[in-house]
This record gives C-alpha cells, sequence and structure tokens, in this order.
C-alpha cells in the first residue's frame, strides 16, 4: 500500500478504500494476531465519545455499569441449549493455564448472558430487587473464520452489553423499545447515519430470544449492516438458571429479562457512510478535534504576527469548550497540512494568511463539501459553532438521501434477484411468513430478511418467493 493519499477510489473498489481510509487516517492498525485490530487514538476518541453519551442516557434511567469476568465456563454456555448451538463455532476456549491443564474448558466471553445470569440467581430474591438494570463496557472474542475487516469483522472488539431483570412481560418490552430509541438517536443524531428499526425473524434472532429488535443502516456498496440489537429474553434464561423472585404475594415468580448491546462497528459504518477520494469525513458531534487552525506562512517575510493571531483564535475555541489543534510545524507546507488534515476528516479547517490578517478575517473550509468562505476574526466562535451543526445535519441529510435512493419495492422473484444483482440496498417486498421461504432466499441468492417494521405493512400482494398469500412487508438485502 503506498504511504501517500487515498489511492482508490470509493466507487471502484469499495472494500480495498475501506481498508485503506482506515489505516491512512490513522483510525486503526492491525495487530500482530490474525484476525485483530489496534484501535488508533482517533477511533478510541469516537468510541469514548459514544460511552459518554450511552453512559448519560442510560445512568439518567437507573442503569449502572459493572464488570464481569472474560472467562464463562464451558457448562453455564451448556445450560442454555439454544444459545450454545448459535455460538459453538465462534468460541475460542482456554484449556490450559499455565502448566495446569484445566478441569473445565474456559471460554473467552463471546457473550456475558450465562456468567451474568447465573450470578442473578444469587442477587435477587425479592420483588425489591427489580427492576434490576446493569450494563458493561467490555471486549468480546468471536473467531471468525470469515474475511475480517477492521471494525466490522474482527476477532476482538468492543462493546457494550446491558442486561435486565423485570417482574413482568410488559416492563421488558417496554426497556427493549426504550434502549432501541437510545441506539437510534445516537446513530442518527451524533454519528449522523439514519436507521431503520424492526423486529428479526426467528432465523434471524438472537439464540435464546423471545425475539429480537433491529437496527439496520445501510451503507454505499448496497449491504446492509447490523448497527446494534435489543433483545427481550422472555423467560428463556431465568428458567434456565433459576432466576426467580418472592412477590408481594409471597409466591414465587419467574423473572423476564432483556439485552441489548452496540459495538465498535459503529466507526466502521461511520468510515462508509461518510468518507470519500480524501478520507475519512468525522461528524462533529463525535470528532475528537473539531477544527484544526493552519497558518498560512512563507519562508520569505515576517510571519510572527500571524502565528500569534492563530494561538488567539486557538486560546479562545478552547476556553468556548471547542476542540481545536494548531498546526504550526514549520517542516510542511499549508498544502501538505491540508491533505493531511483532510485525511484525518476533521470537520473544519481554519486558515489565516497575510490576508486574511489584513482584513481581520480568517478562511474556512468545510471538509464534508471543501465550500470554503470567510468570517471576522471577532465572529470566530459563533461563525464555527453555527458551521459545525450545518456539517452534522448536512452528513445526516446526505445519508438519508442514500438511504431511499437505495431501498426498492419489488413484487416478483426475478425482479428481486436483478434487484439485488444490479443495484443492491434495501428490498422491500411480500412475504408469507414461512421460514422456509425465508431459508431457500437466503441459500440462492445471499440476502436474508434484515428487519420486520414495527408497524405492519399489510400486503395485498403473494409472497416473494411461493406465490401464496403473503403475511406482511419485510426487508430483505446483503448483509456485512
Amino acid at each position: 500500500m503506498s504511504d501517500t493519499g487515498i489511492t482508490v477510489r470509493k466507487s471502484a473498489n469499495f472494500s480495498e478504500w475501506y481498508v485503506e481510509v482506515v489505516l491512512k487516517s490513522g483510525l486503526a492498525d492491525y495487530a500482530p494476531i490474525k484476525g485483530c485490530m489496534i484501535f488508533k487514538a482517533q477511533s478510541y476518541s469516537i468510541w469514548e465519545k459514544i460511552q459518554e453519551v450511552f453512559n448519560k442516557k442510560i445512568k439518567s434511567s437507573g442503569h449502572k455499569n459493572v464488570y464481569f469476568p472474560m472467562f464463562i465456563p464451558e457448562s453455564f454456555l451448556k445450560k442454555e441449549a439454544e444459545h450454545f448451538e448459535g455460538f459453538v463455532p465462534e468460541v475460542a476456549w482456554v484449556t490450559q493455564g499455565g502448566d495446569t491443564v484445566l478441569e473445565e474448558k474456559l471460554a473467552i466471553r463471546p457473550t456475558s448472558e450465562t456468567i451474568i445470569y447465573s450470578t442473578f440467581a444469587k442477587w435477587i430474591r425479592s420483588w425489591r430487587d427489580l427492576p434490576l438494570k446493569i450494563n458493561q463496557w467490555c471486549n468480546i472474542v468471536r473467531w471468525e473464520t470469515k474475511a475480517t475487516k477492521p471494525f466490522l469483522r474482527t476477532r476482538e472488539f468492543l462493546w457494550q452489553e446491558g442486561h435486565t431483570v423485570h417482574k413482568t412481560c410488559e416492563e421488558a418490552k417496554q426497556e427493549v423499545l426504550e434502549i432501541l430509541n437510545e441506539y437510534k438517536d445516537i446513530m442518527e443524531k451524533y454519528l449522523a447515519i439514519p436507521v431503520l428499526i424492526g423486529v428479526k425473524t426467528d432465523n434471524e434472532k438472537f439464540a435464546g430470544a423471545l425475539y429480537t429488535t433491529t437496527l439496520e443502516a445501510i451503507m454505499p456498496d448496497g449491504k446492509a449492516l447490523q448497527m446494534g440489537t435489543s433483545h427481550n429474553l422472555g423467560q428463556n434464561f431465568a428458567k434456565v438458571f433459576n432466576i426467580e423472585y418472592i412477590g408481594e404475594d409471597k409466591k414465587n415468580h419467574r423473572v423476564w429479562q432483556t439485552s441489548w448491546g452496540m459495538s465498535t462497528r459503529l466507526i466502521g459504518a461511520l468510515v462508509m457512510v461518510h468518507g470519500d477520494d480524501r478520507g475519512v469525513v468525522i461528524p462533529p458531534k463525535v470528532a475528537s478535534t473539531k477544527a484544526v487552525i493552519v497558518p498560512i506562512t512563507y519562508k520569505t517575510g515576517d510571519s510572527s504576527a500571524i502565528l500569534e493571531k492563530s494561538k488567539e483564535i486557538l486560546d479562545k475555541l478552547k476556553e468556548n469548550n471547542i476542540s481545536a489543534v494548531l498546526d504550526d510545524r514549520k517542516e510542511y507546507t499549508p498544502g501538505w497540512k491540508f491533505h493531511e488534515w483532510e485525511l484525518k476528516g476533521v470537520p473544519i479547517r481554519i486558515e489565516i494568511g497575510p490576508r486574511d490578517l489584513k482584513l481581520n478575517q480568517i478562511t474556512l473550509a468545510r471538509r464534508d463539501t471543501f465550500q470554503k468562505s470567510t468570517a471576522k476574526i471577532e465572529d470566530t466562535i459563533q461563525t464555527i459553532t453555527n458551521l459545525l451543526d450545518e456539517i452534522q445535519d448536512s452528513l445526516y441529510a446526505k445519508a438519508k438521501k442514500m438511504l431511499i435512493e437505495k431501498t426498492t419495492f419489488v413484487y416478483g422473484y426475478e425482479d428481486f434477484k436483478e434487484t439485488l444483482k444490479t443495484k443492491g440496498g434495501f428490498i422491500k417486498a411480500a412475504w408469507c411468513g414461512k421460514p422456509a421461504c425465508e431459508e431457500k432466499i437466503k441459500a440462492e441468492t445471499g440476502a436474508t430478511i434484515r428487519l420486520k417494521p414495527f408497524v405492519k405493512e399489510l400486503s395485498t400482494d403473494k409472497c416473494l418467493y411461493c406465490n401464496e398469500k403473503s403475511e406482511e412487508i419485510v426487508y430483505f438485502a446483503k448483509s456485512y
């Protein structure tokens, strides 16, 4: 790979472009362990911002952060058969500690339901202990055998997983939807990525769940990306792990549970949706650096006044909680710096040259559109604040337009296959509700039902595949 800027056009080879942007923008690097990656400062800061926003949301609704061990006894996983079967192909096992062979294999956390719920059985005794609402930020290991790709599919990744326990099914349902909407808010208002929400089919739901709700986004290459899920676990795990409480009626009752999670694949989605042929584009609300100041100085002539004014502006931005950096490196030309900061995706570039200084102004360049404008130095804070909001809104509007353009309604199976081949994206079609048709479509085309909308779209059309009476309209797509 060349050390220069992005050499592959997004429209020419999307997969190769993505990897180049991730590596060259400084988001990540490959780890010496096959299938693993290194989060560099820029990507980890985005994850920290997501943590900050989501922590504020869940703590305000009574959730508390905890941390459980990453090692899970094999017997725990086996207790819930459907759950265990769903994860076995991806589990990494520890069989020896030092020179000692372990009596029981330990799974390296593929998800934490079993170890957490065995503990819940000890913690919960009375109706007074409910609801119990916890969350943990941790790493997950799933031994992927498919081709890995930074952020999107790696053997180790970061996520948060929430686990709650309730007295009633209705409380659990409410929790599932509340979290789903909090996720949607983060994805749309902070990451500027529009998502569809709905319910997974039984074939696609989380192993062991009563039902799974999902957030799905479309990527520029026409593939869907599952951005997060919120599961109603019903009483399946409660039955297996004997999680019960004594109610106000003095009788034993089995609890209702939920689990939910989103991961660092959100960063990959951000790169794919907003990035361009010059690098990554970071939405202002999750950018660790919102503006970079580049003084336009020359080897001949006195540049001290320009540098002094640049430092004044930097201080003013920081005083107003606008994170910014001053790039006053003498060894690089202004043009070189422009390209580097565009590659890194900083939302706004502030230029100050001799002419700007003379006119008491700054020149502003937007990363998303490259549009330039000027503003009086005394108006810097208000102008930057407004421009950051404009960029955030513009990125969302552009992504929303793409979602609409990449959503197609089809009536017949031939149209379905042709659309999948030539356009991709979300394909809305009638489905009879039978798993057999769903499985055959997946086997023949690679597309799956990404979701069933919450607001059921009744269909007068016949099933896409079997031509029998359809139950509803669903969204199909190939996915990551």
